[in-house]
């Protein structure tokens, strides 16, 4: 990882003493990182361990020089001037990382499925450009196990994250010794080590408060972003900075100073065991991690002359600090190598045999990468190129040459990316007038309609956008937005108003009922959120997995509008897949959500929720799944993984006349199987949600479902 070590430029501080040790914590930390993503599909808390030593040798560096820029005649501006460090960071960290996103680049075209080149692509630039652990914060990329379904860039988000705090870091504080600079020439008490010490202490002390406070806080709202984002983090490298400004001096034997090693130790090889770090971390339970580095740090630091405790001395030997040199290549190297391999061989967990042939070829790769790409790049590369005989011209050296090499292939790489972003957007999802009789959809299910011989519409490449006009219009409501958005579509002056809503399983459903409304003068008004079926639950969950009180306070201004305006009828989806097991099931918060609405007099409209593709290796992306080689029965669901024999709805509408149960499964699926593909039609555009394409082809059965409990929603019948 990015750990910086007490480097200062040439006219800073005395260099601390080296921690050799901590080089051989990287090690440990790396290979637990490694280790666990490979075989165990966890957290280790080895990141945590190096975000603290990146604060520690960084916050260190900063603080050295401020002291030493009061007692030299180091000028102002060299004082507050970032570029030697950050010209030092650029060095240290772009050749390598640059390396990784052009090899990723161009194993995605050859490994991946096409439909993924364009989130991956994404990835390559938000890496390059050190925000993307804001970019799968902002996709509701959860930090999950390694799987042929992740993305290769996933574990960048750490390296952004140390960017961000690199960068931050070395503004604010240069700042600060700046200030101090001034206020020294007019007040000298200010010049003082110990004065210059504690203003740093005191500003970092507050930002780590104030990030773990936000950390804890954010826990409980929004777990998945909160693992990723920088101000949550970044508590952790701050921490390491103030063991840097003031380290506890406390005389104890050098034996339990190693007790304390080998305990620290202990507890971080085995954290990751006992902690679920995706749904802990960077909440209290980091402090397991953290608090462990802090003390082995604290443990290694003696007065000058006196020997290192032996645990620390046996962390400074030969192996531990080799593996801890390479810990940056590996840890750029292990991950999308692992992801690479399963993709290749279509499955999401490699066995031990594969996981130590992944683990070695990655510290073979890694060992390349230091020598040839980090080491030459970071300190002028000669030491290691001496056996290649170079022109004799000053400028033509292996840096320079790896330097422009590595600018072309990266200037290549953006181009081509962009090239295909281009693509991929001007793919155009006309499909709202296919032919009938070429791709007749659910009518080769409910009507037994011929299927000719054609390539599926719409392609998977086109799949991803064929979605309802509410997402265009921009009235379909994030995660993180409360207030309602209405939508008003089929005949605006209706004399009729259905009110749509609900979550995206609600919201698919417009394409039909458009249609329908448009033909029979009726208004549909929508209201619609990202997750967030009509329910009373207080705590509801996005997929099982994340609180989502955003949805509670949603609901409730919804149902105080809909009680208010009182819609003809309310349509919604009414069931949702079992929590374990097969089939489905209605949330009891539904129920209560439908009871009030038809307490006030208001008919309910539930539509049972489509299957969920999937298999027993896990969910299946129908368009990645086609474009991967698959078919419609390689990428179908067998239907009873998906359904109950019965839609439970009925029961509930047995007891609520004005609750009516609407059940589409049959123009998805056989009687015992929902293929992939449908009378020429691809039925899923990711997941879990239709392709609009294939909504078009249900909308004569919308209608004669829905006309049969709301009959004026039939008095014009659409074209079957």
């Amino acid at each position: 990882m990015a750990d910086q070590k007490s480097d200062s430029p040439s006219g800073d501080a005395v260099k601390a003493a080296y921690r050799s040790d901590l080089d051989g914590l990287r090690g440990i930390a790396i290979a637990l990182v490694a280790c666990f993503h490979v075989w165990f599909g966890r957290v280790s808390g080895g990141v945590d361990v190096f975000l603290t030593l990146s604060g520690y040798f960084f916050i260190g560096s900063l603080v050295r020089h401020a002291v030493h820029s009061q007692s030299t005649n180091i000028g102002f501006g060299d004082t507050v001037s970032p570029w030697p460090r950050l010209k030092r960071l650029l060095r240290r960290l772009l050749p390598a990382l640059y390396t990784v996103l052009i090899v990723v680049s161009v194993l995605t075209t050859i490994v991946i499925a096409q439909t993924r080149w364009l989130n991956i692509g994404r990835e390559v630039f938000a890496s390059a450009l050190y925000y993307q652990n804001f970019h799968l914060a902002r996709n509701s990329q959860d930090y999950l196990a390694a799987s042929s379904a992740n993305s290769p860039l996933q574990h960048l988000w750490s390296m952004s994250m140390q960017g961000q705090f690199f960068v931050g870091a070395l503004l604010v504080l240069l700042a600060i010794a700046g200030a101090l600079k001034l206020l020294a020439a007019r007040f000298p008490v200010v010049a003082r080590a110990t004065v210059i010490r504690s203003v740093f202490a005191v500003v970092i002390l507050a930002a780590a408060v104030a990030s773990f406070l936000w950390a804890q806080h954010r826990l409980h709202i929004d777990q998945p972003y909160n693992y990723y984002d920088t101000f949550s983090r970044l508590w952790e490298p701050l921490v390491g900075g103030l063991l840097a400004i003031w380290m506890p001096a406390v005389r104890v034997p050098s034996w339990l100073r190693s007790g304390v090693t080998v305990a620290a130790l202990l507890v971080i090889a085995t954290c990751g065991w006992w902690i679920d770090g995706v749904a802990e971390y960077p909440g209290p339970l980091a402090w397991v991690p953290v608090g462990s580095t802090l003390l082995i740090i604290w443990a290694g630091h003696v007065a000058a002359g006196e020997p290192r405790p032996l645990a620390n001395r046996l962390l400074a030997g030969k192996r531990p600090v080799w593996l801890g040199t390479m810990s940056y290549s590996l840890y750029l190297i292990h991950w999308p190598l692992l992801i690479f391999y399963l993709t290749w061989n279509s499955i999401d967990h490699a066995n031990a045999v594969e996981g130590t042939a992944i683990l070695a070829v990655s510290l073979g790769l890694s060992w390349l990468m230091k020598r040839y790409v980090e080491d030459p790049m970071r300190g002028g590369g000669r030491s290691s190129m001496t056996h290649i005989r170079w022109p004799r011209h000053p400028r033509i050296t292996y840096p320079a040459i790896l330097t422009v090499v590595l600018v072309l292939l990266s200037a290549g790489t953006a181009g081509a990316i962009t090239a295909w972003d281009r693509h991929v957007a001007g793919v155009q999802v006309d499909t709202t007038n296919l032919d009938p009789t070429l791709y007749p959809g659910a009518r080769a299910l409910l009507n037994g309609a011929p299927v000719p011989a054609l390539d599926p519409q719409p392609t998977p490449l086109a799949a991803a956008s064929d979605l309802p006009q509410t997402y265009f219009d921009g009235v379909m409501v994030e995660m993180d937005v409360t207030t309602p958005a209405v939508g008003v579509y089929g005949d605006k002056n209706g004399s009729k108003t259905i009110a749509l809503a609900g979550g995206s399983h609600t919201e698919m459903w417009l394409s039909a009922l458009d249609t329908i409304a448009k033909r029979n003068r009726i208004k549909i008004v929508t209201y619609v959120k990202r997750g967030c079926p009509i329910t009373t639950d207080e705590n509801p969950a996005y997929l099982e997995r994340v609180p989502y009180p955003e949805c509670f306070a949603w609901n409730n201004e919804v149902m105080a509008d809909l009680l208010r305006t009182r819609p003809d009828a309310v349509v919604t989806n009414s069931t949702r897949p079992a929590e374990s097991g097969p089939g489905d099931f209605v949330p009891q918060g539904y129920i209560n959500a439908f009871k009030k609405l038809t307490d006030a007099g208001i008919p309910v409209v539930g539509i049972r929720d489509t299957p969920w593709p999937g298999n027993d290796q896990g969910p299946i992306d129908t368009p990645m799944c086609l474009s991967d080689g698959g078919n419609s029965t390689s990428c179908g669901t067998v239907r009873a993984r998906a359904l109950n024999a019965v839609d439970p709805g009925i029961a509930y509408a047995e007891r609520d006349p004005l609750f009516y149960a609407l059940d589409f499964s049959d123009g998805i699926c056989t009687a015992t199987f929902c293929p992939a593909v449908i009378g020429n039609i691809m039925v899923y555009r990711d997941i879990h949600h239709l392709t609009q394409t294939y909504v078009r082809s249900l909308t004569f059965e919308v209608q004669r479902q829905l006309g049969a409990v709301l009959p004026w929603t039939a008095l014009v019948p659409v074209p079957r």
